[in-house]
């Protein structure tokens, strides 16, 4: 009886999904008394809705069916109710929802030079980033995936990841016989050790016990989930290596872009564009606010030279850019933005 009940909510779940797609809704009707089709585009978030990136999104949905007089809308399926990020990404591929969030290192396994804007020190602060998310020098980049069945609309911010421990790190040498958690791929325990510590692959959620237990000295994160975790009780010095920010992609089914008018493309299009820069501020006035409650709490906010880790982790730069004359063309566009 329990394997049926779980078959028939498995089965009522995927219909839903596929109802979410692009669902028309009941027309509205324009000012002239014409009506006007809804087409509800459902995107995949694996956040809450506290999240600043869904606020960004929720803000864009609002102003998307306003500027097309009701023609499109946006329904956000947060806290991963869609599945994980490579699951939602390959139902945007087949068009059974319309549009997701992921991680950089999802769109990797579609096109390899999507790991050049996933580098560590690739960008030498938010504002460097910001730069590079809006100039359209990734516009290239960003259409390589149609041939996928999805393209990507626009890139997030989820801030710089730093490094934080029992004490202050400034220098590669401070970070000698650290173990340090980071993400489980063989190019993050790379990356820190090459900082000078010992990248220790770990899931993000045994990383306090972990360091309680003296198993590792400390993690790596960006200051919004350190407060949300509590790991200034652990970790009270978070030094600002700011040696990752990895972007998080808005992607979107080709042939559901496409089927929208000339008129309606250009509004999503400027309108993402909008969402991208709001998405930095909102993201700015999350990290004050989690700041403030790590320092009331004891932790201590390091400010650091990153120029001696950025030459350490030259290695890895180089290595990605020899993959392809496309990669080192993005790479040194990237570089080129740099004030």
């Amino acid at each position: 009886m329990k394997k049926i009940v779980s078959i028939m909510m498995a089965v009522t779940m995927a219909l839903g999904v596929m109802a979410g797609c692009s669902a028309d809704k009941p027309a509205a009707e324009e000012g002239n008394g014409a009506a006007v089709k809804e087409t509800v585009l459902k995107i995949a978030f694996n956040q809450s809705e506290n999240h600043p990136q869904y606020k960004a999104l929720a803000t864009f949905g609002e102003k998307l069916k306003e500027e097309t007089a009701g023609a499109y809308s946006l329904e956000i399926a947060p806290n991963a109710l869609l599945g994980d990020q490579r699951a939602t990404a390959e139902l945007v591929q087949s068009g059974t929802i319309a549009m997701a969030v992921v991680g950089n290192p999802i769109v990797e396994n579609f096109s390899k030079e999507f790991a050049v804007i996933g580098l560590p020190y690739i960008y030498d602060s938010l504002d460097h980033q910001k730069e590079v998310f809006t100039s359209g020098v990734l516009d290239e980049l960003f259409a390589s995936t149609e041939s996928n069945g999805f393209f990507v609309a626009g890139s997030f911010t989820a801030g710089s990841r730093n490094v934080y421990t029992d004490k202050p790190i400034e220098t590669p040498e401070d970070l000698a016989g650290y173990k340090v958690r980071v993400m489980e791929s063989d190019t993050m325990v790379k990356m820190l050790d090459l900082m000078g510590g010992v990248g220790t692959p770990m899931g993000q959620g045994e990383v306090y016990t972990a360091v309680q237990q003296g198993v590792l000295e400390g993690g790596e994160n960006n200051e919004v989930t350190y407060a949300d975790l509590k790991h200034y009780e652990i970790a009270p010095y978070f030094s600002y290596t700011q040696h990752l920010m990895v972007p998080d992609l808005i992607i979107i089914n080709d042939d559901i872009y496409n089927g929208m008018t000339a008129e309606n493309k250009e509004i999503f299009d400027n309108l993402m564009k909008e969402t991208i820069i709001n998405e930095f501020e909102v993201w700015n006035e999350s990290v004050a606010a989690a700041k403030e409650i790590a320092v009331e709490n004891g932790a201590t906010f390091v400010e650091v030279d990153i120029k001696p880790f950025q030459e350490n982790v030259k290695p890895l730069h180089d290595e990605v850019t020899a993959a392809s004359e496309g990669a080192k063309a993005i790479y040194e566009a990237i570089r080129g933005l740099v004030k």
